[in-house]
């Protein structure tokens, strides 16, 4: 699936993990896991988060990051226990995380020990990498980010997982053009299904909007008159042309 797919509707789910140090190589392992479902880039209220016993203790200095500490792991489930609900709630669909590399990389080694296959990287989009390419030069963290998208980082006193892949959502939604998401400019076969969500500014619903063909020709004239438009770029040319 690719992010131009992501755009027109697919599902994606954005994801986060929190670890007990930063090298999986090394020992470090899993202790949190937390993701969100989109649809056409916007949450549906569907997340799963689980808490992970990491068979070995949590250094202070990670605890200092995300807030956990080994009493909070006492009688967690290990990742072996949790990780089909999480295979079945990524599904298929494109992973999106901030360094995705990282998160990646600690799921492939706990996904390895349980005798299960790594993620596939085809399936991965690095949020960090997509915001480099729009702001290079700039600082790109997930809080850069949302101070530069104007979204609300009152609650982000630690990383915890299920608040950033929140935040995430919102920013993921910004860096693939903004919050019109369901607009388009071509007619489609049949309407795109009305999805009930549950944002994070509350409950919103998710229609898409189609332009007849008098609208589609007279944008297509305006934008003749342009010079480098966006719409002719990726990833709207792809949108337009199916």
């Amino acid at each position: 699936m690719s992010q131009t797919n992501a755009y027109q509707g697919q599902r994606a789910v954005v994801l986060d993990t929190e670890t007990t140090g930063l090298d999986p190589l090394t020992g470090d392992r899993v202790i949190e896991v937390a993701a969100v479902e989109l649809i056409n880039l916007m949450p549906t209220g569907r997340e799963v988060r689980w808490l992970i016993d990491p068979e070995r203790d949590i250094p202070a200095d990670s605890s200092r990051i995300h807030g956990f500490t080994n009493s909070d792991v006492v009688g967690a489930p290990k990742f072996a226990e949790i990780a089909q609900a999480m295979l079945d709630f990524l599904g298929d669909a494109e992973i999106v995380a901030h360094n995705a590399p990282f998160d990646y990389g600690f799921l492939d080694a706990e996904l390895f020990r349980c005798g299960r296959p790594p993620l596939p990287r085809t399936r991965m989009v690095d949020s960090l990498m997509l915001a480099k390419k729009r702001f290079p030069g700039m600082p790109n963290s997930l809080d850069a980010l949302c101070r530069r998208f104007d979204i609300d980082l009152s609650q982000r006193t630690t990383h915890n997982a299920l608040l950033d892949v929140k935040l995430l959502a919102q920013v993921y939604l910004e860096l693939m053009g903004g919050r019109q998401t369901g607009l388009a400019l071509t007619a489609t076969a049949g309407a795109a299904p009305i999805a009930e969500i549950a944002g994070l500014q509350g409950a919103r619903t998710v229609r898409l909007i189609e332009a007849s063909e008098a609208e589609v020709a007279a944008h297509a004239a305006f934008l003749k008159k342009l010079k480098e438009p966006l719409w002719l770029k990726p990833p709207f040319a792809e949108a337009a042309a199916e």
